[in-house]
């Protein structure tokens, strides 16, 4: 039976990461390592300065887990690394992340990061997402990432190589279907404020309404999503703008390190 690590990084208590582990109970063996509290945005972290704590907890299920003090990517790094002992998973599914992961959002995302971390480390990785930061029923977005799921243990993805699924906040009957999808372009719409502590001293939030998107864009996750459909995105770690190479080259050749 495959063995499956489930993480997310919305807390090992977020009903989501329940839901999708209820659904991969019927795909392999399921270990869940979560971090003891909400780490979202917190991207790919990796905690080096500070020491890391792990504790057993039961989920509102009565099932046996695992929380971590660190963030989403440490708690993949913990349990390939080995402590929980030397076996290694077959699969990393991270989720169900409240709210989408479109587009620049998986800089950001510790869902994508914790997913990262499993490639990183050569195991076959999926992030999986609700398009909605309000809905409490994740059961089919679920049944979506345990499908997912069974296709990545079934075909395996290239090395380096990860899914992102994004799913609509649709009833079950009126999504329109699934695409595969290239990532889009997030609108982000941050406002800083500003205010002021009992002292007087000011500090900020980073806040503002959530980030809209370029939904015209046909073939793109954002895209996608808008028009009901489940996104499945392949993300690769290599991140080289392999057109632009040989243009830098061309700059550097009447370029000398002596002269600047």
């Amino acid at each position: 039976m495959s063995y499956i690590l489930l993480t997310n990084d919305d807390g090992v208590h977020h009903p989501g990461l329940l839901a999708l582990r209820e659904a991969l109970n019927s795909v392999g063996e399921v270990t869940v390592m979560a971090p003891d509290h909400n780490w979202s945005a917190a991207g790919h972290t990796k905690t080096m300065h500070k020491p890391l704590r792990v504790t057993s907890v039961t989920l509102p299920d009565g099932t046996p887990a695992y929380a971590s003090t660190g963030a989403p990517s440490d708690c993949v790094a913990l349990v390939v690394l080995g402590v929980l002992g030397p076996r290694l998973p077959d699969l990393v599914v991270s989720g169900i992340n409240q709210g989408a992961n479109v587009g620049q959002d998986i800089t950001y995302s510790g869902t994508v990061a914790a997913a990262m971390e499993g490639v990183i480390s050569g195991i076959p990785s999926i992030a999986v997402s609700l398009d909605s930061y309000e809905a409490s029923d994740f059961s089919y977005a679920a049944q979506v990432g345990a499908g997912v799921a069974r296709l990545v243990l079934k075909h395996g993805l290239p090395p380096h190589t990860l899914l992102n699924v994004n799913v609509p906040a649709r009833p079950a009957g009126e999504i329109a279907g699934v695409r595969v999808t290239r990532l889009g372009r997030r609108v982000y719409r941050d406002v800083l404020i500003e205010r002021q502590d009992p002292r007087g001293r000011p500090y900020y939030w980073i806040g503002g309404e959530p980030p809209g998107g370029a939904a015209d864009e046909e073939g793109t996750d954002i895209w996608a999503l808008a028009q009901g459909y489940v996104s499945i995105t392949p993300l690769r770690m290599d991140m080289t703008e392999y057109q632009l190479l040989q243009e830098i080259e061309n700059w550097l050749a009447d370029w000398s390190l002596d002269h600047g």
